[in-house]
């Protein structure tokens, strides 16, 4: 009863510390002002806003606390021996990689550059420094790196399960450069998910022992425990012209488990055998770079789904609520013929609309290209194009260019979209900076 009674104290007093630290709410403001941005560019493409930037921020903190709460039971029974100067060491590190690029923002990336760092500290054991260069190398040779992998592997395990509950739902329709300075439909899929972490570390109190002894930490275990708060960002971002976004996400689910369990796998086997601490730091890096390559590469051999059909117009997204999806009108089909008239543009689509004011029947092709015949009533002051967001075309006004992300950007979001130029000499798109990322940050 007593070792109950001081668990409940420590988590409340772990809580606490929690709110009071300023790096919980600083990762909410970030995500808002992703999910700002995100508005911003589908109000300059299409004129409506799909998402609501608050909504969204809600629905993700809800599910960083889901997250939060399940790594930190599964870490009770791991341990971590992590002193606040070792936490100060992994946001410095993160810092500094956000600078760089904000797919840096990634635990991955940073415990595995200081697990790099301490293995090259090692090899000079006489090398202490002065000063506070001193008390980095001191921080940096006491993190226990293969229980902070450990934990990496757990944040990517939750992270692709978020991303297959709700990645999808994140999805933001846009107009991208395709091949030959071509405009093509798409989306990209940006989710970060703010996690508060309670971790389990030893600690020399009056209290009780724990009744197990958790993987990391040995003996320290014997003179009692404490809680330590630690919030953590973790986040993905995807892009896709060849693919719905409910298929992607599950693609990048399935790989972001895979590489969880691998990183796991190797931190376990670096703290039974420190040699391998090296190998399991850089394949934390290089893996995750590979999961970003290959999903560039793959995208980039897919051909756009989101174009223009002969003889149709392909729909690109649906806005909730509208009359395309009371009627059932999904991303990726084709609307062929409007009150019986073909409707091979855009502008041809709005003239047969017009036909018969108060009432549409559509000929819709769906992705298996089988027709299905859809009516509805249409009301006064409803979607001219019944809330269907189409692919572009050549007069579409602006397209989104893919480069990576930097927070100028998050903080000034009109920058995010520019003009096309037409003709013969328009450029080759750029390559995505954010296509395929997966970011988890310690913050």
């Amino acid at each position: 009863m007593d070792l109950l009674l001081e668990g409940l104290w420590n988590v409340a007093e772990a809580v606490g510390q929690l709110f009071l630290q300023p790096f919980y709410y600083i990762s909410i403001i970030l995500i808002m002002l992703l999910y700002r941005r995100q508005v911003l560019l589908e109000r300059k493409l299409f004129h409506v806003r799909l998402h609501g930037w608050l909504a969204q921020t809600w629905r993700t903190v809800l599910g960083g606390l889901l997250a939060g709460g399940g790594i930190s039971l599964v870490s009770a029974f791991i341990g971590m021996t992590l002193t606040v100067e070792g936490i100060l060491c992994i946001w410095i590190v993160t810092v500094l990689l956000l600078l760089i690029r904000v797919r840096y923002l990634c635990l991955a990336y940073s415990v595995g550059l200081l697990g790099v760092i301490q293995f090259g500290l090692n090899l000079f054991p006489a090398f202490t420094g002065s000063g506070w260069l001193a008390e980095c190398v001191s921080a940096v040779r006491e993190l226990n790196i293969p229980a902070l992998l450990c934990l990496v592997g757990l944040l990517h395990l939750a992270e692709g399960l978020l991303v297959r509950w709700q990645g999808a739902s994140f999805a933001g329709p846009l107009f991208f450069e395709g091949k030959r300075g071509k405009l093509v439909g798409g989306y990209q899929m940006q989710s970060l998910w703010p996690v508060p972490l309670l971790l389990l570390i030893p600690a020399d109190t009056t209290g009780g022992v724990l009744p197990w002894t958790p993987l990391f930490g040995g003996d320290a275990w014997q003179g009692g425990f404490g809680l330590m708060a630690l919030p953590i960002v973790i986040g993905f971002s995807e892009m896709t012209t060849g693919m719905l976004p409910k298929a992607k996400a599950k693609i990048t689910s399935g790989r972001l488990l895979g590489y969880g369990i691998v990183v796991i796998a190797l931190a376990l086997l670096a703290g039974w055998w420190s040699p391998l601490m090296l190998l399991a730091a850089l394949a934390a890096i290089l893996l995750h770079e590979g999961l970003v390559w290959f999903s560039r590469f793959e995208e980039q051999q897919r051909s756009p789904l989101f174009v223009h059909p002969q003889g149709g117009v392909k729909v690109l997204a649906v806005l909730p609520g509208s009359p395309a999806e009371e009627l059932g009108i999904l991303p990726g089909e084709s609307i062929v013929r409007v009150n019986g008239v073909p409707v091979p543009t855009k502008e041809e689509l709005h003239a047969a609309l017009r036909i018969q004011s108060a009432f549409c029947k559509l000929e819709v092709r769906n992705l298996a290209g089988e027709s299905k015949f859809l009516q509805r009533a249409i009301y006064a002051g409803e979607h001219h194009q019944l809330g269907a967001i189409l692919a572009p075309d050549e007069s579409a006004p602006a397209a989104v260019k893919l480069q990576p992300l930097s927070l100028l950007q998050l903080l000034k979001p009109r920058r995010g979209a520019h003009n096309v130029r037409r003709g013969a000499d328009a450029g080759t798109p750029a390559a995505s900076g954010e296509a395929g990322v997966s970011s988890d940050a310690a913050h």
